[in-house]
């Protein structure tokens, strides 16, 4: 089979670089010639009184901001850092009291060490510390990353749901079992009526999962499920990766990965090689819509057969 190089290749491949390089100071940018990071901009989308989505360069954030301080949803890469905490500034807020990791992947947790090494406290699933604390092998994209540094580390963590009571809001932290990985969380505004999804949900595109994390799409639609069973058709949705969304989007694509889990599995189970599925072109009827973001169908397929 193919391989090629994908924008998230080399957005994976340049956090985990960056994760060796840049830990001697998370506020080094570096020039626009040797940091692709250089020219990212940090943009703001406000989805309820006081609570923005933010995004960057790697995984969605969300961040409330009120009278008891600021809470932050994952902290991209590194060298954003900065740029990140100008733009909390920028919205009013100050340095995070609390960071909550919806999942272990250096585009949700690269920026965790300057975090913790000015004071926020890192919250995150019992998995994600046992990760960032071991030697990890993503083989999608022969992406290696070793033990994190202590401040780097969640210093709360959780089993199974965390409720946190912020700024006039009951913020709840759900683990999902074993999805895109072995450590995702969505959280929930319940007061707002707004979630983060993590990236239990890419928003236009065919989404990553990580089986080299427990990770599966039949985990992935059953987190998907999961949510979709505690949202509203008001509900705001903050996905790990694509635009801002809404529970009709996020049916939409539940209903898809649904329909492409039950013809793999179905070739599968009559011993179709992964050469013999891609041939079948079991995602045609999906691929102008998923099919152009960061994999194409047959990429895509080469990550999620192993995992059905």
């Amino acid at each position: 089979m193919k391989t090629y190089a994908t924008p998230f290749t080399t957005l994976l491949l340049t956090g985990s670089l960056l994760g060796a390089s840049f830990t001697a100071g998370a506020g080094e940018h570096g020039d626009a010639h040797g940091d692709p990071m250089a020219k990212v901009t940090i943009s703001s989308t406000e989805v309820a009184d006081g609570i923005w989505m933010l995004t960057g360069q790697g995984g969605n954030m969300a961040v409330s901001i009120g009278e008891d301080g600021t809470f932050l949803i994952d902290d991209q890469f590194a060298p954003l850092h900065d740029k990140i905490l100008a733009a909390i500034t920028g919205l009013g807020g100050s340095q995070p009291k609390f960071l909550l990791n919806t999942h272990w992947h250096g585009d949700h947790t690269g920026g965790n060490e300057a975090m913790g090494e000015k004071g926020t406290i890192i919250v995150a699933h019992d998995n994600v510390r046992k990760r960032l604390t071991s030697d990890q092998f993503v083989k999608a994209f022969n992406m290696k990353s070793g033990p994190q540094p202590e401040a780097a580390l969640p210093v709360i963590t959780f089993n199974d749901t965390i409720t946190f009571h912020w700024n006039g809001q009951t913020v709840e932290a759900d683990h999902v079992g074993m999805a895109h990985t072995d450590s995702d969380s969505y959280v929930l505004f319940t007061e707002a009526n707004v979630v983060h999804t993590g990236d239990l949900f890419f928003n236009g595109f065919y989404p990553f999962l990580d089986p080299d994390s427990q990770g599966s799409l039949a985990g992935v639609i059953s987190g998907v499920n999961e949510i979709l069973n505690r949202i509203d058709d008001e509900t705001v949705v903050i996905p790990g990766h694509g635009p801002l969304g809404n529970k009709a989007q996020l049916t939409e694509y539940r209903d898809m990965l649904q329909t492409v889990y039950r013809e793999v599995k179905s070739m599968k189970s009559q011993g179709k090689t992964l050469d013999e599925v891609i041939a079948a072109q079991p995602t045609k009827a999906f691929d102008k819509k998923w099919g152009g973001g960061i994999f194409t169908a047959e990429q895509w397929l080469g990550i999620i057969y192993p995992t059905i």
